[in-house]
């Protein structure tokens, strides 16, 4: 018993237990959501971040510490966002002849997203910095930070208000479109990649290589459109003397 306690001990105070712990449950969480057919519940990255907190909380260890071994995964984010850009480069010649119908639902969806928060969270007096926080929610989290400071909001909140619209929209998005009758495809994918950025870019790729790539160049034109419009919007809104 003493020597898994000192296993334990030098396990986690060193990188190697952020990457393995990272790893081993991902891995677990992942086999169950294939034998479980994809289920919308079952996603792996909500399960993956519930069994990781469980333990930290559990064994208190310092986030600092668990991040120095799980940066080695952290790392591989940019390239794997880059990696969506291959499904749309197979689809180049259908993109470019929806190009400004794609623009013109990114907008809308994007304003629709936003706006909506921002006058929700103004009808329930939420404080003004956390509704400029909540404006962004549907971008990716690194880019709703910078914009959510920009504005004048919290950055860290904007990052757990991103992060919780993608999982609500990976989770609920099949039960949705089944309801409202939506069965093509790249609707599906735009849509989930408009709301739920890449959370439910993620999770349009697994289900179907078109809602994936669409989900792609929808989580791609919400980072652009939200940086050049919201910052817009806000000085507006400011003008106008609300």
């Amino acid at each position: 018993m003493s020597e898994f306690v000192q296993l334990w001990v030098y396990l986690s105070s060193a990188p190697l237990f952020g990457l393995t712990s990272t790893l081993v449950v991902y891995v677990l969480v992942q086999w169950a959501y294939e034998r479980l057919d994809h289920a919308p519940w079952a996603n792996p990255v909500l399960w993956s971040v519930l069994a990781l907190g469980s333990v930290l909380v559990a064994t208190r260890t310092p986030y600092q510490t668990y991040f120095a071994g799980a940066q080695f995964v952290h790392v591989l984010l940019g390239p794997a966002v880059v990696a969506l850009g291959w499904p749309l480069w197979q689809r180049r010649g259908e993109l470019r002849s929806r190009g400004m119908a794609l623009v013109l639902a990114a907008t809308v969806g994007g304003a629709a997203a936003a706006g909506s928060a921002v006058l929700l969270a103004w009808a329930f007096d939420l404080p003004a910095d956390v509704i400029r926080s909540l404006a962004p929610k549907s971008t990716t989290a690194p880019v709703a930070m910078g914009i959510a400071e920009r504005l004048g909001g919290i950055p860290a909140l904007a990052a757990v208000f991103a992060v919780l619209t993608g999982m609500v929209g990976a989770l609920s998005g099949k039960y949705l479109f089944d309801l409202l009758g939506v069965r093509d495809w790249a609707v599906r994918g735009f849509a989930l990649g408009t709301a739920s950025h890449g959370i439910g870019a993620a999770r349009a790729l697994q289900v179907h290589a078109d809602a994936g790539a669409y989900a792609g160049i929808a989580l791609g034109l919400q980072v652009l459109i939200a940086s050049l419009l919201l910052p817009l919007a806000a000085r507006a809104v400011t003008w106008l003397g609300y």
